[in-house]
Order: C-alpha cells, then structure tokens, then sequence
C-alpha cells in the first residue's frame, strides 16, 4: 500500500470531533504531505515510525517576525475562514496565499478534532496531500520561511506541564530543537497519535501555555 493510500485509510477510520462555538471564530490549518528532503537509510526504519510513512515530511512555516501577533513562532498555513467558506476551502487558499501551493479539493485527505483556542478561534486541521510542492514560495507578509519537517521529527512523546492560571495540561511537543506548544502541538500530536499510530487521542482539552492566550 503506499503512503497516501495509508493516510487516506487511517484517516477515514477516525471520527473527528465537531464543536459548535458561535463565541469563536472559525478558522482551518494544513497538515499538507509532501516527500521528505532527507529520507531515513534504507537499511532501516526509524524506531517508532510506521516504515510505510517514512519518506514524508508536512510543511511548517515560522510566521513573518514583522507580523504583531506570535511573530516568528511554528505554525501551520491557515488562517480565519472568509465569510461563506468551508473548512477545507479556506485552508486550501491559505496554502495558496501564504506558500504559493495550489491544490485541488482531490488533495483533501481528512480532517482533526476542532480545537479552540484561547486567543478566540475554532480551529479546523485539514489533512492534504500535497504532491512534490517543487516551488513554494513563502509570501514574506506572513511568512518568513517555510520547512519540510520529516513525520519522524514529530513521532515523539509530548511533555506534559501544570500552570497555576488552568486545570488542564499544557503540551509541549519537542521537535526542531524547541518545544511546540498549542494548538500547533497539540494538532500535531493528534496527527501524530491518529495516523503514525492508529490511535484515535483527543486534544481539544490540552491546554495552551499564557502567551498564546491573548
């Protein structure tokens, strides 16, 4: 079977979680696949990675240090969903807009929990196949770089932490030497549990940490 076709079936086999928050605005995130720029050896799988994925990356950017909320943090493409758009259609402009990727809604493999964020959105991860995206090229507004990060960087285990301000744990995901916190980490880790693993984890109750609450 091959890679695309593991996604697409590890994703039909999960039920995502749809909530309903007026109080929110609505907005979608990318999980786009694309071929990994440094495959692991063929000798050999990475511990804990499904070989059948090995090979594939997902696009991640760092936000333009100009902008004046979270500039120069790991994010996702997306953004706010325009007045009249679904989900998937927001999120496919938002590639286009913010990485010069066009995909067609065939690229649309599935999608995650929504996740509500303190800083007041609802957000939708939209898992794509992204094909080769031979020629991104970043809009400098939004973004000032964007990575193909192998799925391996992401096959680890989340630390958990407790803050004074909330009940709930915040998540801290290590990869590219830092920690990703939410709602990035923790869409991220539900992509990592729901297709690496099989395994269908909730995150919506993760918690951010203070500096991403406003």
């Amino acid at each position: 079977m091959d890679p695309k076709a593991v996604v697409s079936e590890r994703m039909a086999a999960f039920d995502p979680v749809r909530v309903e928050r007026p109080d929110l605005a609505r907005a979608a995130v990318a999980i786009t696949l694309v071929p990994d720029p440094d495959p692991a050896p063929e000798d050999g799988a990475v511990p804990g990675t499904d070989p059948l994925l090995d090979g594939l990356a997902l696009l991640l950017t760092r936000r333009a240090p100009t902008l004046r909320r979270h500039a120069g943090q790991w994010a996702l493409p997306g953004g706010r969903l325009d007045p009249g758009e679904t989900e998937v259609v927001a999120v496919r402009r938002e590639l286009d807009e913010e990485v010069g990727l066009r995909l067609g809604a065939e690229a649309v493999l599935g999608v995650l929990d929504d996740y509500p964020t303190r800083s007041g959105y609802l957000i939708t991860p939209v898992v794509l196949w992204g094909g080769p995206a031979a020629d991104l090229v970043p809009n400098p507004d939004e973004v000032g770089s964007v990575h193909r990060v192998a799925l391996r960087q992401i096959d680890v285990e989340p630390r958990f932490l407790t803050i004074p301000e909330s009940d709930s744990p915040v998540i801290q995901v290590p990869m590219l030497g830092r920690f990703v916190h939410a709602p990035t980490g923790a869409v991220l880790h539900q992509f990592r549990e729901v297709v690496l693993h099989g395994r269908p984890t909730r995150v919506a109750h993760l918690e951010q940490p203070v500096f991403a609450w406003r």
